[in-house]
């Protein structure tokens, strides 16, 4: 498969934080007055007929999943025309959502493909396989370490000693993060992990209680804009040899570049990694109709994504059916073949595309 960095002469700016906090704070509301009973209220005070409930899993505020998601939520819900009723779920993000998934607390979740992998083959921290299907790959995943300005640290070698953020506690992080530092020589033991949302991390960066945050998702990254809004930082650089090591070796990692200027006050690109493509997950035995109709509402209203975050950029003909090593379920791969993107294939993991020029 070719491959080719993640490159935009230009990316906005995510939108306001407290405006999609606002959002979803609203849905997830609603959806709990939703589970008093079935349907909508119909004007007479009874239930409306017809009407359902949705939910879809995202991950902590201050990465790209929580407003994707909230957009997601917000697209369909408008798309069906009051069909549905669809709420955004914070989570503590790909493990939770897959756990939620197998127990039907969630209808759909949004996941890193490199911790899905894995979750699907029953292997690392899963003790079994997760009944887990793609539904849509999405948005590359660009992470990587930042440090302050003066920290010191040139190089991911230099983490040792310090104390560094590696993600929230439970959300899946080290599925990506143990490749990237075993592959630099460095290990967890070598430093004190420190366990934050991207938020959390960036405050403990501003204060000096961390000389090191994993921060990364979708570009831009709000987490990543508001730490270099508050200081001066630096990007960690990975070795350029064990960067292809580690696309070579792992099927979720990729080469990608953010262009300079994204992020205040870093001017140069900076060559990193995708660490694990965002997509969109179900259950593998969800209805089938259901995956297909959600499937279709977010291509469809593609643009009304876009609007909410770049990201929606990524919903693209090349992107969408990418695999990412866990098999697609068969709504989402009707709707694919229906509008003629599907590859003809026999196995929906042998899907493939390039990523354009343009992710928790």
């Amino acid at each position: 498969m070719t491959r080719s960095p993640f490159r935009s002469s230009r990316v906005p700016m995510v939108p306001s934080f407290r405006r999609w906090l606002l959002f979803v704070t609203v849905s997830s509301l609603l959806g709990l007055a939703a589970c008093s009973g079935g349907g909508a209220p119909d004007g007479d005070g009874g239930r409306a007929p017809g009407r359902r409930f949705l939910s879809v899993g995202t991950a902590p505020p201050g990465g790209a999943f929580f407003v994707i998601g909230g957009a997601f939520a917000q697209v369909l819900q408008d798309a069906s025309g009051g069909a549905w009723q669809v709420t955004a779920e914070a989570t503590k993000g790909t493990q939770e959502n897959i756990r939620r998934l197998a127990t039907g607390e969630l209808d759909f979740g949004l996941a890193n493909s490199a911790i899905t992998y894995f979750a699907v083959r029953g292997e690392r921290e899963w003790e079994a396989p997760q009944a887990v299907r793609a539904v849509m790959t999405l948005a590359p995943n660009v992470a990587f370490f930042v440090t302050p300005a003066n920290s010191g640290i040139e190089t991911i070698r230099d983490l040792a000693g310090h104390r560094v953020t590696v993600g929230p506690a439970g959300a899946g992080f080290e599925h990506f993060v143990e490749p990237i530092l075993n592959a630099h020589g460095v290990s967890y033991d070598d430093f004190e992990p420190l366990h934050a949302t991207q938020f959390g991390a960036v405050d403990l960066l501003a204060d000096g209680s961390a000389a090191a945050a994993f921060l990364g998702g979708a570009v831009p990254t709000a987490s990543i804009t508001q730490a270099a809004s508050a200081q001066r930082v630096r990007f960690v650089p990975f070795d350029p040899e064990v960067m292809k090591e580690l696309v070579a070796r792992y099927p979720f990692f990729e080469p990608a570049t953010v262009p300079g200027g994204t992020y205040p006050g870093v001017e140069e690109d900076y060559p990193c990694l995708n660490v694990g493509s965002l997509h969109l997950i179900a259950a593998a035995d969800a209805d089938e109709e259901l995956v297909y109709e959600v499937t279709k509402a977010i291509w469809e209203n593609r643009e009304a994504v876009i609007e909410k975050h770049p990201a929606g950029r990524t919903i693209r003909p090349e992107i969408v059916v990418k695999d990412t090593g866990t098999e697609f379920h068969p709504g989402a791969v009707r709707f694919y073949r229906e509008i003629g993107i599907w590859p003809d294939t026999t196995s929906a993991t042998e899907a493939s595309a390039t990523e354009p020029s343009a992710t928790e």
